[in-house]
């Protein structure tokens, strides 16, 4: 299971049905969560009691090299330990029709660890002295009052006053393009052409291409003047060169960069960590991220890119199928039948419940059949918080947090060893109690599609440029 929009697979090019294959959809980061690292306390305000709860700074730890620092926009759920995340655009989380998503990300350019002169930040905040815990909490407040829309204070005087500075000060600012993208992430068309193009989008100086190594003799990446490539910056086009005569199959591509994430870029949690509370970057170090792109190719018939995205706006998942073949495309999508014509494509909304499971499957002319699953996650959780205490977890250098079932991380709202505060009534999630050092997975992002005469690619509707 992806989050929401999954996968990267294709077409069938020999009429055998292909069978699912999914891994997160997007470009750049990959990351494990590894806890609340830099934190103070905060009171939640509502339903007749008062919650008090940790907030501040998250760490995160990068597939193949680099560390994030985050904040929680999504307070009423629960993290979950050692959850996958990956980088999202705004669109694609909780933001998509938040009015204050820009000024979250004022809040982040302006305050801690942004700016990492404490003596400077209160002054400018007249808070009086801050520390990093107290910066962090405050910060964290701040965000919640603009992504939470609740009514939560900070525990510190001087953190309360710079919470309040910032969400008084706050202006709206445009959502930051992602580390690295490729817009579409697949591609297809007949052999002997160069099929593409496959648009790079990143924040990095250059980027690493290469061809997968299975990739069929004859295959290449070029640029748009036809010539083998590299290496691409942001706004690069790059092609698959397919020869003459090539035989029906696919190929991909791995592009990779080191870079600095952008401050304000979402993180959803990915796999069996859907549903882990949504992040919000704001730290990064130097940091790997990846992103890949397929070709297919036919010599002659129907030539269809079947792709999925989450539409947030609508409440469901885009499925778009689009055809660079000379036959059309015929297939079914939740009970109807659909034709896609020579050169054209076709978008069809699949709706979906919030925070429900999904599997959506295609099938098409000559046995196509592919399937996208996820679950839909659009939504801050809102209402009563409704997890329970348990003790918190041991060290105490984290917050004692509530554990809940299966490894999910509830609100803990104390520090390990500290007073219970104004906990009067049900918990709120957790905003990372986990004391588990971070682990860096390795596990590379590049997907290759390749087998048995058939091959199915997805291709995203629209990549984040911004």
């Amino acid at each position: 299971m992806a989050s929401g929009l999954v996968a990267a697979g294709a077409i069938a090019t020999a009429g055998t049905a292909a069978a699912d294959d999914v891994t997160p959809s997007h470009g750049g980061a990959i990351a494990t969560l590894g806890g609340l690292k830099t934190f103070d306390q905060a009171i939640v305000h509502g339903n007749g009691h008062d919650q008090r709860i940790g907030a501040g700074l998250f760490e995160m730890s990068v597939d193949n090299g680099g560390t994030l620092q985050t904040y929680c926009i999504d307070i009423h759920n629960p993290t979950q330990r050692q959850a996958k995340y990956q980088e999202v655009p705004w669109k694609e989380s909780s933001l998509h029709n938040n009015a204050d998503a820009g000024k979250i990300r004022w809040i982040l350019q302006n305050s801690y660890p942004q700016v990492n002169d404490l003596a400077a930040l209160a002054a400018k905040a007249g808070s009086g002295t801050l520390s990093e815990k107290t910066a962090a909490a405050a910060t964290q407040v701040a965000i919640w009052r603009f992504s939470d829309h609740v009514k939560v204070d900070a525990v510190d005087p001087a953190a309360e006053k710079l919470a309040d500075y910032l969400e008084k000060n706050a202006q709206s600012v445009a959502e930051p393009k992602a580390s690295l993208t490729l817009d579409p992430p697949a591609v297809s068309g007949k052999s002997g052409n160069k099929l593409g193009p496959v648009t790079v989008h990143t924040n990095a100086d250059n980027v690493t291409v290469a061809p997968a190594a299975n990739a069929p003799a004859g295959v290449k990446i070029v640029g748009k003047d036809g010539k083998p490539v590299t290496g691409a910056a942001d706004g690069a086009q790059l092609f698959f060169d397919v020869p003459a005569g090539a035989a029906d199959g696919s190929a991909s591509l791995t592009a990779q960069a080191a870079t600095k994430v952008p401050v304000g870029r979402a993180f959803t949690g990915i796999g069996e960590h859907a549903k882990s509370q949504t992040q919000i970057l704001a730290g990064s170090s130097e940091s790997t991220v990846s992103a890949t792109a397929t070709a297919s190719w036919k010599k002659e018939g129907a030539i269809p890119a079947i792709t999925a995205e989450k539409n947030c706006t609508k409440g469901g998942v885009d499925v778009t199928t689009s055809n660079k073949g000379d036959q059309a495309f015929h297939f079914q999508l939740s009970g109807k039948s659909y034709t896609v014509a020579p050169g054209a494509s076709q978008t069809v909304t699949v709706p979906v419940g919030e925070d429900q499971p999904y599997q959506i499957t295609v099938k098409g002319d000559g046995g196509i059949s592919k399937s996208f699953s996820g679950v839909l996650d659009c939504k801050t959780v809102g209402g009563t918080p409704t997890s329970k205490p348990s003790p918190g977890t041991a060290g105490g250098s984290t917050t004692g947090g509530n554990t809940t079932g299966g490894g999910t991380t509830g609100g803990g709202s104390d520090t390990a060893g500290g007073s219970t505060g104004a906990n009067n009534g049900g918990d709120l999630a957790e905003t990372g109690s986990s004391s588990a050092t971070p682990v860096i997975a390795g596990v590379a992002v590049a997907l290759v599609l390749a087998g048995g005469g058939a091959v199915f690619f997805l291709r995203k509707k629209k990549a984040p440029t911004a």
